[in-house]
């Protein structure tokens, strides 16, 4: 098969190896789509290995048919359209996926809108519900709302009836994110959200921030009581300088860190189940929708990791298989 490699300068080019071989417990996608992620140029750039004993090929999610399916199949069937999150593999024209792992694709859902869900929907969930405990008509603030996890986590709140904060960096952003629901939009190139907060007597009872650096003690001042901070990446940096702990124990402030794609098989298979069982429906009937900024051929690769690295999207990136 043909698969998209990377050397040690982060070029990429076309090679061929072998279609992976399945366990008992895996299924093989015939790969249609891919979604593009930030952890994809992280791996590139030598900051991001697969788990031990991944794939070491690029891409954490796919959309295709199955193909082939070990003996623990369960109700699937050759050729079903799926899609899922993977631990590594998926800029591939085959990849291997856990069973258990497997969504059915909607029928109202192209391959690039299934290759767009997973990763940043499960994400978004996981942060929201599973840590944060996310309630009706919650005060909730996310940061880079514009991004994959951003647009997935705005609709998943506004489900509950949230009310919905985001900063961005454009006002094209802000445009498409009130589109999706958000309440509020701050374009963090004029406005520091921590005084429009005190502007507008404003506290979060979650706060989804994937910055880190400088924005963790300033999460912590618009925090509300007993609220949550959400960890999930650091693009602002990896250290916090002079964090205010008088202020989290104040007020009772829960701080979590997490990553998805190092968890345990058993761990994701609980979240997608609880997934399906929340929000399934919602994409079959169109009321939550993946956003796609655009699609590429996976020729088109460079072009799509500048894209994403220039913060230009709105949304997700995908890569078609042709």
């Amino acid at each position: 098969m043909r698969y998209i490699a990377f050397n040690e300068h982060q070029e990429l080019s076309f090679k061929e190896t072998e279609k992976p071989t399945i366990n008992t417990d895996e299924c093989l996608i015939k790969v249609r789509a891919v979604g593009v992620n930030r952890a994809d140029i992280l791996q590139k750039q030598g900051n991001y290995p697969p788990p031990p004993g991944e794939s070491t090929i690029l891409g954490i999610e796919a959309c295709g048919e199955l193909v082939a399916m070990g003996d623990q199949h369960s109700d699937w069937q050759i050729g079903d359209k799926v899609f899922a999150i993977v631990p590594g593999g998926a800029y591939a024209q085959y990849v291997k996926v856990k069973t258990a792992h497997l969504i059915k694709l909607p029928e109202n859902l192209t391959y690039a809108q299934g290759a767009a869900i997973a990763e940043v929907f499960l994400t978004a969930y996981q942060c929201l519900f599973t840590i944060a405990e996310l309630k009706p008509n919650a005060k909730v603030l996310i940061h880079a709302g514009a991004s994959g996890v951003g647009t997935a986590a705005i609709q998943l709140a506004k489900y509950l009836n949230c009310h919905v904060t985001v900063t961005v960096g454009s006002d094209e952003k802000i445009v498409a994110c009130k589109a999706l629901g958000a309440n509020e939009a701050i374009n963090y190139h004029q406005v520091d959200f921590v005084e429009w907060a005190k502007q507008h007597k404003q506290s979060f009872d979650v706060v989804l921030d994937v910055v880190a650096g400088e924005y963790v003690n300033k999460n912590i001042n618009v925090c509300a009581l007993d609220g949550h901070i959400v960890m999930l990446s650091m693009l602002g940096g990896r250290f916090a300088n002079n964090i205010d702990i008088a202020k989290m124990l104040l007020k009772r402030v829960n701080l979590h860190a997490t990553t998805l794609r190092s968890r345990s098989d058993e761990y994701k298979t609980k979240l997608i189940n609880a997934f399906i069982q929340d929000f399934y429906q919602c994409f079959e009937l169109a009321s939550i929708s993946p956003v796609i900024y655009k699609q590429y051929s996976w020729q088109e690769v460079d072009v799509a990791h500048h894209v994403m690295l220039n913060n230009e999207n709105i949304g997700k990136i995908v890569l078609t298989i042709d």
